[in-house]
């Protein structure tokens, strides 16, 4: 009994020492980060050109880095989980919980960005001259976007960093392999992919490790961009409307949700803000991803077979700032140019822009494209979108913010809503950890 007795002594010595370390590293990590924020911020207000140039040059690194890693890691994330849950009914419970918090958390996102351009009422801009668009979008179509989705060669997705064919493409090979019969082959395949996996998650420990340098430069770079000037002007309105929409999401929306599923939202705050800080700056959630991925499961310590297979399928289907800004856009283009916007009319369009929303790839400036797109498509005038251009930066990092924050939220609440209920995977178990 004595022997049993210092034994469970022992071992809840060590789990509260390891949880002590584990809180001190987390603190560290939190400094360093608002440390380099703060540097960074200081180098970008003096405005010295050559230290503006090492601070683009450093930023630049780093969004290759991380898109280097984003398209291999959606792939093998998605194969790995689908090739070990894809013949059971438990990928049906995650994939419908993904999907229900991912339809209701955009609806809120749009709604709420709707309530705010009929309280706000956006005045029409007098003079649309000086905005330049960027070169051929006149000519996309909203079918042609859709199109690009389905691949026609298995390496051109990967090459070109199309997120959503390489998600279809994943998800084809691990629905293959989970219902393949399970012979040699199939066992020594699956152990090549989790060896992959596991080879790119050590190389995102390695990133994150030296990632307090690229928050440096990405927040003197914004520094910097900002002080040139974000002209608003007439677009001050529709402005409020896009912005407040989407903090309203992120501080309140979200949080409710949490709450609802009994989560403390600053707790997950805390955990996922090492993503969050990327999502702002990177201003892409596909390359914001590994960040995201290392985040969920090394601090909120979520299920590995929950957040590998959520937060891919969320990255590009959860895009609450997406769908605020292409309603409140969509709505600001039709009545600049003198369609008449009724309740009908709003309704409408808060579906299209929920549906559009999930349609969208998480790469930069996707929603302005793709607002573009659809907006042509409708042969809607679109040169406004010029006068837009020059402000859409800061409007791209809050939105980018919103959409990770809201992928967090809903890998967070599907994790906790099956927990317990996941059975063991033994061909997963030994590569099912980051940590």
């Amino acid at each position: 009994m004595n022997n049993t007795s210092s034994a469970d002594r022992v071992e809840k010595a060590t789990r509260s020492s390891l949880a002590e370390s584990a809180k001190r590293k987390h603190l560290r990590t939190v400094l360093a980060w608002f440390g380099a924020m703060v540097i960074g911020a200081m180098c970008g207000h003096l405005q010295i050109p050559e230290v503006n140039q090492l601070l683009n040059f450093i930023a630049s690194v780093f969004t290759r880095l991380f898109q280097f890693v984003a398209v291999p890691v959606i792939a093998l994330a998605v194969i790995t989980t689908l090739a070990s849950l894809g013949a059971r009914r438990e990928t049906g419970r995650i994939f419908a919980h993904t999907v229900l918090y991912t339809l209701a958390t955009t609806i809120c996102a749009a709604a709420v960005a709707l309530l705010l351009y009929i309280f706000i009422a956006p005045e029409n801009v007098i003079s649309a001259s000086g905005g330049s668009l960027p070169g051929n979008i006149k000519g996309l179509s909203y079918y042609d976007h859709f199109l690009s989705v389905i691949p026609n060669n298995i390496l051109q997705p990967f090459v070109s960093g199309n997120v959503l064919s390489v998600l279809l493409i994943a998800a084809a090979v691990g629905l293959a392999l989970a219902f393949m019969p399970k012979t040699e082959n199939r066992a020594m395949l699956i152990k090549v992919i989790n060896g992959l996996q596991e080879l790119l998650f050590t190389l995102i420990r390695a990133l994150l490790t030296i990632l307090p340098v690229g928050i440096l430069a990405f927040t003197g770079q914004l520094v910097a961009q900002i002080q040139t000037g974000v002209i608003v002007g007439a677009l001050g309105q529709y402005t409020t409307v896009v912005i407040a929409g989407n903090l309203l999401q992120f501080f309140v929306i979200i949080p409710i949700f949490l709450l609802a599923r009994g989560l403390h939202p600053v707790r997950i705050f805390k955990g996922m803000f090492p993503a969050l800080a990327v999502a702002l700056f990177s201003k892409s959630s596909a390359g914001t991803l590994p960040v995201t991925l290392a985040s969920a499961e090394e601090n909120l310590r979520l299920d590995p077979r929950v957040t590998r297979f959520v937060l891919p399928i969320c990255t590009t289907i959860n895009m609450n700032g997406c769908a605020a800004f292409i309603l409140v856009t969509s709505l600001f283009l039709m009545q600049n140019a003198g369609i008449a916007i009724t309740t009908g009319t709003m309704c409408i369009w808060l579906l299209v822009a929920v549906l559009a929303a999930v349609g969208n790839a998480g790469v930069p400036m996707g929603c302005y494209f793709l607002t573009l797109s659809l907006m042509s498509s409708m042969n809607v005038p679109v040169d406004l979108m010029g006068i837009i251009l020059p402000i859409y930066a800061i409007i791209d990092m809050i939105e980018t913010c919103v959409n990770v924050w809201s992928d967090s939220s809903v890998a967070a609440m599907t994790n906790q809503d099956l927990l317990g209920k996941l059975p063991k995977m033994p061909e997963m178990q030994a590569e099912g950890n980051m940590a």
